[in-house]
């Protein structure tokens, strides 16, 4: 009959084959919010190369499905911010990603389309002195702003190297509002639309593969809106 000290000493012995497997499996646990190599696109329909400047230490995508006065840019600025404070992290350590989809889709536009297809009007949102908001409120559109001001806009924040993402199925509706005002086909009309959106931002399949994307990049979620 096996004693409790033989089946001890014998998982002992066996338990060389585990110890030699455990270096690779050590090192495998290491790094458990590494993202997993991920294959090529097939195509260039989608530019993908943002993934690649996914490369800081500390990585987070800010996703808005509704404009909510551009709450998810201003907290991916934030979120750098409050590293530097806390952990004094350079900002060349994070990478903050935005999305922008469903109804937040204007936010990605300039002020031009923002005037010319009357975004405020129907969207209820007046400027501060109570008017129909005919600017973009992240754009800086080319204002001089106080620099307390200008570092949440979508501008400075692509400069920063900040990603933004936007949503292609919801563009539709932006190609939609252009194609009815001018009278265009639906190619003269999206062409015109991608000329009107903000430079940098980065049209994905759809929103919701933009921000899975960046979480297969390493990106921790935020609903940001």
């Amino acid at each position: 009959m096996t004693t409790p000290r033989r089946r001890f000493l014998g998982w002992l012995g066996g338990s060389s084959v585990l110890g030699a497997a455990w270096p690779s499996l050590g090192h495998a646990l290491e790094r458990p919010g590494e993202a997993s190599e991920h294959p090529q696109p097939v195509a260039d329909t989608w530019d993908m190369s943002w993934t690649e400047r996914v490369t800081g230490k500390y990585r987070a995508v800010f996703d808005s499905p509704q404009p909510s006065d551009g709450a998810a840019l201003f907290r991916a600025v934030a979120w750098c911010d409050m590293y530097k404070d806390v952990y004094g992290a350079d900002r060349t350590e994070m990478s903050p990603v935005v999305v922008f989809r469903h109804s937040a889709m204007p936010l990605i536009m300039s002020n031009a389309y923002w005037e010319r297809y009357e975004v405020g009007k129907k969207s209820k949102l007046k400027d501060e002195k109570g008017k129909w908001a005919k600017a973009n409120p992240v754009s800086t559109g080319g204002a001089e702003l106080a620099a307390s001001a200008a570092k949440y806009k979508l501008e400075t924040f692509l400069a920063g190297g900040g990603v933004v993402l936007a949503c292609n199925w919801a563009f539709g509706g932006i190609v939609s509002t252009v194609r009815e005002k001018e009278k265009f086909d639906h190619a003269a009309a999206r062409a015109r639309a991608i000329e009107l959106m903000i430079p940098g931002v980065i049209l994905q399949p759809n929103g919701i593969f933009a921000a899975l994307r960046a979480q297969e990049a390493g990106c921790k979620y935020i609903m940001a809106s």
